[in-house]
């Protein structure tokens, strides 16, 4: 495995060209700061030399105030360097996060089908702000310190050459150790990062589906899983424990066995009289040899944010990278329809050679009521789903007003078809904002005014502050009968062309199905409504009905119609719900 991957590092710094002038900003201080750095030292090792053993009190006091300005100009230059590498990568993060949610929001639900919502939450979340550290925490910091390690060898080299071959001669030794440190660490790395994924899916998962947990009592099942799974997490983390432990002190074993051999030799030189070895260059070597292989060890640490950020760069490329978007040929802006409806020999499959639609021909008139019955899995929802374009169809056609419904713009599509789902999904959010879903074409006095016309107006009244009622997450603050009545008004304030109840009525208490009745008859008077439905009672008033099964369209006619058939599926039905 590749310790760096030059191709995905390419491609984030992609992401810094609308900042260019400020990555070349942090660049510049980068080089000031490791000058300055280096500088002291050097100032340090004239100071002893120069004025301290020649008791020059003047001159020592003008090095001193060197020092200090040399100081104050890398206290400066640290400043901006490290403000402005933060600033940037918020700011790179900020345009990942923003052109990776709007790549999400145009997924097709397949996809949504097949990945833990768990997994994405942290690829949006956690995997993004990795990234932010490649820049505050890995590249500038490596760039900062290879430099300063440049501009030190330089002074050490013409400070003294003799003492400085030691250091380069110890140098490859601790280069090596960093080498096998960054191998074994990128490794550790992608493991932890496939432990939070799992991690955070399954506390997602429980934390959704807390209700069936403890209605089943399976909260210590729960909880051995969630010690696995968190075990696993943990043992991760101890893997890069362990390889930090091992390489840190191994880089101060070198580092000071370097300055014992710096001080062995050069003493030796003093003592023989050499005359190229100061007691300044003792000084100044101190610490600079500490300058050197210290951003030597940070630079391998830095790695480690550097290997990090680009573990989770790559998860959130594999998903930008990902295609699998409902498909916007369409150019047409959908108006209001008319309403007439025909599927032509459709065929779909959620999964390849396992048909769930299976040819349908269905044609229905603007402004028909149809109602679509039949067991479960005989294809009705998948119906709603092809026509709202959430899955796309495998042959055939469907057309709305004769024009395929591909033709359309998608989202104008979408805004002309209203569905109400048997599963309610209300925002943390007011009834009044999850009713408008900032539809700037939508007033509050369009809503009142349209919960008046359905008779819901008065339930929402009897609510702790009425619309500005806050339902809290998915709607738990409200009854599923009360969760329906909402979408109910939601889909009717919206003016669809077509409206669409799919299992509206299936789950819940009879005064909500009454007043949802009563409201189905005002909205779907003049406007072309399908119906889904479990139980007959809700749709023997359709205009037509439609039985299905196993993916195929069996019977349709009117309700007395079908009744006439004899061992018909509709009358089977019908029988099995209403004649014991």
């Amino acid at each position: 495995m590749k310790a760096f991957d030059t191709h995905l590092f390419k491609r984030i710094l992609q992401y810094t060209k609308p900042y260019q002038w400020r990555f070349n900003g942090v660049v510049i201080w980068a080089i000031s700061l490791s000058i300055f750095a280096a500088l002291r030292p050097y100032l340090l090792k004239e100071t002893v030399d120069g004025y301290i053993q020649t008791q020059d009190k003047q001159g020592l006091l003008f090095y001193i105030i060197l020092m200090g300005i040399a100081l104050f100009l890398e206290v400066v230059s640290q400043f901006y360097f490290v403000y402005w590498a933060n600033w940037l990568g918020q700011d790179i993060v900020k345009d990942i996060r923003v052109k990776l949610f709007d790549h999400m929001l145009r997924f097709k639900m397949k996809y949504y089908d097949n990945s833990p919502v768990g997994q994405l939450v942290t690829r949006s979340v956690s995997d993004i702000e990795a990234i932010a550290r490649i820049f505050s925490q890995g590249l500038f910091m490596i760039i900062s310190d290879l430099m300063k390690m440049i501009v030190v060898l330089i002074f050490m080299f013409f400070m003294n050459w003799k003492l400085t071959w030691i250091v380069i001669l110890a140098m490859p030794l601790l280069l090596y150790a960093t080498r096998i440190f960054q191998l074994k660490m990128k490794v550790a790395f992608e493991e932890v990062r496939t432990q939070i994924a799992n991690l955070n899916t399954f506390v997602q998962e429980r934390v959704t589906g807390m209700k069936i947990v403890q209605l089943f009592t399976r909260e210590e099942v729960e909880f051995q899983k969630f010690k696995v799974i968190n075990n696993k997490h943990n043992k991760a983390w101890i893997k890069t424990v362990w390889y930090n432990s091992i390489f840190f002190p191994i880089a101060d074993i070198i580092s000071s066995l370097t300055l014992g051999f710096i001080v062995w030799y050069g003493g030796i030189g003093i003592i023989g009289g050499d005359s190229t070895t100061t007691f300044g260059d003792f000084f100044a070597y101190t610490m600079l040899i500490s300058m050197l292989f210290n951003p030597l060890r940070q630079i391998a640490d830095k790695f480690n944010e550097l290997q990090m950020g680009m573990i989770a760069a790559n998860r959130v490329f594999a998903i930008l990278d990902i295609q699998d978007q409902v498909q916007q040929n369409g150019t047409v802006q959908a108006p209001h329809f008319k309403g007439a409806l025909s599927f032509k020999n459709v065929h779909f499959s959620y999964i390849e050679g396992e048909e769930v639609i299976k040819g349908i021909d269905l044609e229905i008139q603007p402004g028909q009521t149809v109602a679509i019955v039949g067991s479960t899995g005989a294809g009705k929802s998948t119906i709603i789903n092809l026509l709202n374009r959430f899955y796309e169809i495998q042959e055939g056609s469907i057309c709305i007003d004769e024009q395929d419904i591909k033709r359309f713009e998608l989202q104008s599509l979408r805004k002309q078809i209203a569905v109400v789902l048997q599963d309610v999904f209300l925002f943390a959010d007011t009834i009044m904002n999850n009713i408008m879903l900032d539809n700037p074409t939508i007033t509050r006095e369009d809503v009142i005014e349209a919960a008046q016309k359905i008779g819901v107006h008065d339930f929402i009244l009897t609510l702790p502050n009425g619309y500005d009622y806050n339902v809290k997450e998915r709607g738990v603050m409200l009854s599923s009968g009360q969760r329906q009545l909402i979408a109910f008004l939601r889909a009717y304030v919206s003016n669809p062309s077509i409206l669409i109840l799919d299992e509206a009525t299936s789950s819940i208490d009879t005064y909500s199905e009454e007043l949802i009745q009563e409201a189905t008859l005002k909205i779907t008077k003049g406007r072309t409504s399908i119906v889904i439905a479990h139980r007959l009672a809700t749709v023997v008033n359709a205009d037509k009905i439609i039985v299905m099964d196993k993916g195929l369209i069996v019977e349709q006619g009117k309700h007395s119609d079908l009744l006439q058939l004899e061992n018909g599926y509709y009358k089977n039905l019908y029988d099995s719900q209403f004649v014991g």
